[in-house]
């Protein structure tokens, strides 16, 4: 299954997350951004959705679409929300640029039944090559910015993520792996998923 982007501004990913969350489900969208998954979810699932942003223009642009928005810093945790008070919360390519990952993942299993998270997997064949040929921090798709500017300050891995949710006994109950856009049906225990896999999608519960 190809999730190429059908339009200009939506993630290769956005299908993907569409498809797992339920229809009339109540969601949380964490980074959301200018509200384009969001949007998707309220437009094609029918979700009760409400988004975090910090970018003030970006939250403008996904009040703009007719969103619930509230702009805010998500590293300050989610204490305007009840325990298990949503269905779903999302976390898309949003983790590594969080200044508190463990403490961040650990509001939004409080505030939600079930997690998506996804990122850019930093163990990709791809990135190690680019950092052991070229000496230089990883450019790619997924990763594009400078060492200056990125705003990418936890980088990790597939297995770093298992090794964290194995440690504070975090259940992972979807896995999926992604490679240039395309779903890949790799076997998680074979230690090459790691090396072959540029971005990873985890649905997470506690």
């Amino acid at each position: 299954m190809n999730y190429k982007e059908e339009e200009k501004g939506i993630h290769i990913n956005y299908k993907v997350i569409t498809k797992i969350i339920d229809k009339n489900s109540k969601v949380l969208d964490l980074g959301c951004g200018n509200g384009a998954l969001l949007k998707k979810l309220v437009d094609e699932k029918q979700v009760t959705g409400m988004g975090i942003e910090i970018d003030q223009n970006s939250a403008i642009e996904a009040i703009s679409k007719g969103l619930s928005i509230i702009r805010g810093n998500i590293d300050e945790g989610l204490t305007q929300f009840n325990d298990k008070e949503y269905d779903w919360v999302v976390l898309n390519q949003t983790l590594q640029s969080t200044y508190k990952p463990e403490f961040v993942i650990s509001e939004m299993l409080r505030v939600s039944k079930k997690v998506i998270v996804s990122f850019p997997n930093f163990g990709y064949w791809r990135v190690r090559f680019y950092l052991f040929f070229k000496g230089k921090m990883p450019k790619s798709r997924n990763l594009p910015f400078e060492w200056y500017n990125t705003p990418n300050i936890h980088l990790l891995t597939i297995d770093d993520f298992y090794e964290f949710c194995r440690k504070r006994d975090i259940k992972i109950s979807q896995k999926i792996y992604m490679k240039r856009g395309k779903v890949m049906n790799y076997n998680p225990l074979n230690p090459l998923t790691n090396f072959f896999t540029d971005e990873a999608m985890f649905v997470i519960e506690k």
